[in-house]
């Protein structure tokens, strides 16, 4: 039976990880496996691997191909190299002590070339987080001389509108007092062409009185009468033209009572004859 060592995907999409496995040739990658031999994780620096060593190297002398992944996988751990030492010593070109050793050194080997690496990268996350900090650095420099700048042409303004609502002021006291002096020239220039108002109603003031004065004028006619000794019969006459005319009449209706002592003296004339 054909068998492979190959590579079983599991894990989330874009975080893959693996198992490294022995199966029949004509099983599907995901499906049945005769032995699970490790474990493989391509997200690290450097990549993690965990394998059976041993097992490998049976299942490689036994006859199963590895695929291309799965050869570079035994080959990052040295399984292959030492597959190869196996099969000289086998063959007699080398006794195993010298395999043994030759594999030991390139082990260490491998191990200062990883270390190296892990090294490297390291030094390249340093760097980069060096440069990341002062480019930070650089821009957090910058926001502060921008902030300043505009700190300065805020109180630069600030003092430029505070000198402009000072000459706004000043401004505003001057005509204040243009104002008040134009105001307290109107005042003084007021009284003058106020006289001649305040004498006006001094003027029309004995023209009120003229009718205080003709009502003793009116009255002087009722004392005067003492014979029609009916001074409110002459009040209305004074009101009321119409009444007038019967106080006019009564002279005459009198004159009868005049004639009538005019008689008797007929009488006592003719009584001395």
């Amino acid at each position: 039976m054909p068998t492979k060592i190959r590579l079983q995907r599991f894990g989330k999409k874009g975080q893959p990880f693996y198992r490294i496995v022995v199966a029949d040739s004509r099983a599907p990658r995901d499906g049945r496996f005769i032995e699970n031999i490790g474990t493989y994780n391509p997200l690290t620096v450097p990549a993690t691997i965990n394998i059976n060593a041993e097992r490998a190297l049976y299942w490689l002398q036994v006859g199963a191909q590895p695929t291309d992944t799965a050869r570079a996988v035994l080959a990052y751990k040295g399984i292959l190299y030492k597959n190869h030492l196996r099969k000289g010593v086998e063959k007699g070109a080398m006794t195993q002590e010298q395999a043994d050793a030759k594999f030991n050194a390139w082990m260490e080997e491998k191990e200062q070339r990883i270390s190296q690496k892990i090294k490297d990268k390291d030094l390249a996350q340093k760097e980069v987080m060096k440069k990341k900090i002062q480019d930070e650095a650089k821009i957090s420099e910058e926001r502060a001389k921008a902030i300043a700048e505009k700190r300065a042409k805020m109180a630069a303004a600030k003092i430029k509108a505070e000198e402009g609502e000072e000459e706004v002021v000043a401004d505003d006291e001057a005509a204040s007092e243009v104002e008040e002096t134009t105001s307290e020239e109107i005042a003084a220039e007021e009284p003058v062409a106020e006289e001649p108002a305040a004498e006006e109603p001094a003027a029309e003031e004995p023209a009120a009185e003229e009718p205080a004065a003709e009502e003793p004028v009116a009255e002087e006619p009722a004392t005067e009468e003492p014979v029609a000794e009916e001074p409110a019969t002459e009040e209305p006459a004074a009101e009321e033209p119409a009444t007038e005319e019967p106080a006019t009449e009564e002279p005459v209706a009198e004159e009868p009572a005049a004639d009538e002592p005019a008689a008797e003296e007929t009488d006592e004339e003719e009584t001395k004859e």
